[in-house]
This record gives C-alpha cells, structure tokens and sequence, in this order.
C-alpha cells in the first residue's frame, strides 16, 4: 500500500486565500503582507538558527583557541 504525503499545508492554504481575497477586491493589504505565509516560517527559522549560533558561540563553542 503506498502512502501519499505532500499537499500545500497551511502556510499554503492562507497564501492562496490571501491572493484569492486580493484578486476579489475584498481586502485592501500590500502584497508583501499578501506573500507573508511564504516568507515570514522561513524567516522564523533562520532566526531562531542565527540565536542557536550565536548561544554557542558565546557559551560553549568558542574556547579562546584560534587554529589558523
């Protein structure tokens, strides 16, 4: 038996409501803000990433020695 995965997800679903609503006239927004649940989970992630580095730099990943 074969097991389907995918499909738009959330992120997805509010883009295409987003643009629909757009196209309808029935909300006034930027496209940026239109575009945003494709952009802003990615955003989040790269950011929480940036955090995760930067804690371990300060507290566990840099030693003082610096191999050149």
């Amino acid at each position: 038996m074969e097991q389907k995965t995918g499909g738009i997800g959330l992120c997805g679903a509010l883009f295409l409501i987003f643009v629909v609503f757009k196209l309808l006239g029935k909300i006034t927004w930027s496209w940026w803000w239109i575009t945003s649940p494709l952009w802003i989970p990615p955003v989040l992630i790269l950011g929480f990433i940036a955090v995760l580095f930067i804690f371990g730099l300060i507290f566990g990943g840099f030693n003082g020695r610096q191999d050149l």
